[in-house]
């Protein structure tokens, strides 16, 4: 049950609107699933999703950001995995490990700067630079901390080096990589990325979306942001371990009201595949054979920010989201059954503990944007979004 702050009384829930989806694999579940593989049964469905399993699955949302940025320049790529490497090796105090990954990303830059470069428009060159020289400097001071074996300082330096990459792969991106659909064109997209801020009172959530991977889902969810759709809506569901959910709007409707037609705006389900070059829409990855298949933008971060659904209907979002509260043991990435489920468009990167304490009727206060707003296209006119507020609501229900 929630309650309708507009009339003050109680109103149900629809059925249709309550982010059904398949309760979190078990221990026992994957013990099983992987007898029947190894028996060369083929599993269920709802079950191959993801048991084949990287030794190392990322699960840093600003790595996950980073790998899903369409850049095929090898050697920035190296130094970022070097780089990216230097985690893992922390945790086991593997300083020698260490020392070579911070040699080999020093040696990769100094060889192929100018191959770096080549891959950046001759607009961005002059950041680009900027950027590179911040990166030698910065790998000399970790090569020079590693030495000391203090496993904060080092990573503090790693954290803040990966920083630098990341700005140096988005200056790679010269263009959009694919082509909207054309029975999706209308919708608003986001042709980029953009970092928004969701105040609450609990505090500040700052969010990386991904247009890139998912321009039609990060579009909307942009698009309602500066309508100001979000303001003042509270958390309607949260659950330890699990999920936090919002976006649910007062009244009948289960979602956002376009004024400009007068109906419930619904977006497709829109999942880009690793090795795909556009993403798949209109179904799950199961419905469409893909078992196997990984998402460019997983569940495997805390604060993976996705959009709710029908389970019924893949195509029936609007503006209720949710973000996951990653959990290893009982969320393991890459066995996350919710992956090519329900569509990804960004991760929480500041935040965690402010996530962590939020719960069912704690509000959101406002979503600020506080970059990216540039890569909105389509967006809804602000005259339009004035009427919207003495239009009547035709389409309450699914």
């Amino acid at each position: 049950m929630s309650t309708d702050n507009n009339q003050g009384r109680p109103k149900e829930q629809p059925q249709h609107c309550q982010f059904m989806i398949a309760r979190l694999i078990t221990p026992w579940l994957i013990a099983f699933s992987l007898l029947i593989l190894g028996l060369g049964w083929h599993a269920p469905a709802h079950a191959a999703g993801g048991l084949l399993v990287s030794s190392n699955p990322v699960t840093d949302p600003k790595a996950l950001l980073r790998l899903a940025l369409p850049v095929d320049e090898p050697n920035i790529r190296q130094i970022q995995n070097s780089l990216e490497d230097i985690r893992y090796q922390l945790r086991l105090k593997r300083w020698r490990a260490i020392e070579g990954d911070v040699k080999t990303a020093q040696r990769t830059l100094e060889q192929h700067r100018q191959d770096i470069l080549n891959h950046i428009a001759p607009s961005n060159q002059a950041a680009a630079e900027t950027r590179l020289n911040a990166l030698s400097t910065g790998l000399t001071d970790l090569a020079a901390l590693v030495p000391k074996r203090d496993k904060i300082a080092v990573f503090v330096a790693q954290d803040a080096l990966l920083d630098q990459v990341g700005a140096l792969e988005a200056l790679m991106v010269r263009e959009f990589p694919f082509q909207i659909p054309a029975e999706y064109a209308h919708l608003p997209q986001l042709l980029g990325r953009a970092t928004v801020k969701i105040v609450t009172n609990k505090g500040d959530l700052i969010v990386v979306l991904d247009g890139y991977n998912a321009p039609i889902t990060a579009g909307n969810f942009l698009d309602l942001v500066q309508q100001g759709f979000y303001n003042h809506l509270p958390f309607t569901r949260a659950e330890e371990s699990y999920v936090v959910q919002a976006g649910d709007p007062p009244g009948d409707a289960d979602g956002y009201v376009d004024p400009r037609t007068g109906q419930i705006r619904r977006i497709p389900l829109e999942i880009k595949v690793q090795g795909d070059k556009q993403p798949l829409y209109g179904t799950t990855l199961e419905a469409a054979g893909r078992y196997l298949d990984k998402p460019v933008l997983p569940f495997a971060a805390y604060g993976t920010l996705a959009m709710a659904r029908s389970e019924s209907d893949p195509n029936s979002a609007s503006s209720q989201f949710f973000f996951l509260l990653f959990e290893p043991e009982l969320t393991p990435a890459g066995i996350n059954l919710l992956d090519g489920r329900y569509a990804v468009f960004g991760y929480l990167i500041d935040g965690k503990p402010v996530l962590e304490k939020i719960r069912a009727g704690d509000e959101i206060e406002r979503v600020e944007i506080l970059e990216g707003a540039e890569h909105l296209v389509n967006a809804t006119p602000p005259a339009v979004n004035q009427a919207a507020l003495e239009l009547p609501i035709l389409n309450p229900q699914f």
